[in-house]
C-alpha cells in the first residue's frame, strides 16, 4: 500500500456486485494485516435498486467509519456518478462504467477513467465479472494491493460449487489492470 489510508466508495445498481467488491477489498486488507472497515448501504430494492458501500483501508487505526470525502469512487451507473462525484476529493480517482454512462460532464479537478466493463465482461463470457474488471482497474491505479492479495480472497469466497469461477474472476481482474494501464499512458 503506497499511502497510509485509502477511502473508497463503490456504487451501482443492486445485482452489479457492488457489495462483493467491497468485501473482497476488506478481506484482502485483513489478510495483509491492514486495518479495514466495510460498510454496506442498500436502496429500497436489493436487485435493481441503488447500492453502495464504503471501504477504508489503513496502515493505522481508523478513527471514523464515515467517508465524507473519498479518495476514490467506483461508479457502475449514472445515479452513482451524480451522487458521489461531487464528494470526491480534488485529485481523486473516479472509475466509470462507460457501458452505462455515455455522456456526462465530469469535474476537471479529478482523474476520470472510463472503462467499458460490460462489453469487456461479455468478451470473457460472463457479464457478472464486470465488477472484477473494475476492481482490477482500481488496484492498478491505487496500488492498494497486488492482485495476488485479491486472488487469495477468491479461494475463500468462491468455494464449493463456485470454485469453478476463480479462474474467470482472476482473468477479469487482470483484464481491468491491463485496460486501465493503457488509459494511463
Amino acid at each position: 500500500m503506497k499511502v497510509n489510508e485509502e477511502k473508497l466508495i463503490v456504487s451501482g445498481f443492486g445485482g452489479q456486485g457492488v457489495m462483493l467488491m467491497g468485501q473482497v477489498l476488506s478481506y484482502a486488507a485483513t489478510n495483509e494485516d491492514l486495518n479495514t472497515i466495510w460498510i454496506p448501504s442498500y436502496g429500497p430494492e436489493t436487485r435493481g435498486g441503488t447500492a453502495n458501500c464504503s471501504v477504508i483501508i489503513s496502515k493505522t487505526m481508523i478513527a471514523s467509519p464515515v467517508i465524507s470525502t473519498p479518495d476514490s469512487v467506483i461508479t457502475l451507473n449514472l445515479p452513482s456518478i451524480q451522487k458521489f462525484e461531487p464528494k470526491l476529493k480534488k485529485g481523486g480517482i473516479l472509475l466509470v462504467n462507460s457501458s452505462l454512462v455515455k455522456d456526462y460532464t465530469f469535474r476537471n479537478d479529478i482523474h476520470v477513467y472510463k472503462l467499458d466493463i460490460n462489453d469487456l465482461a461479455l468478451k470473457l463470457g460472463n457479464i457478472k465479472v464486470a465488477n472484477m474488471i473494475m476492481l482490477g482497474a482500481y488496484i492498478q491505479l491505487t496500488k492498494v494491493f497486488e492482485k495476488e492479495a485479491l486472488f487469495k480472497v477468491f479461494t475463500k469466497i468462491f468455494s464449493g460449487d463456485k470454485a469453478k469461477l476463480i479462474d474467470l474472476n482472476k482473468q477479469a481482474v487482470e483484464l481491468g489492470m491491463t485496460v486501465v494501464s493503457k488509459l494511463q499512458s
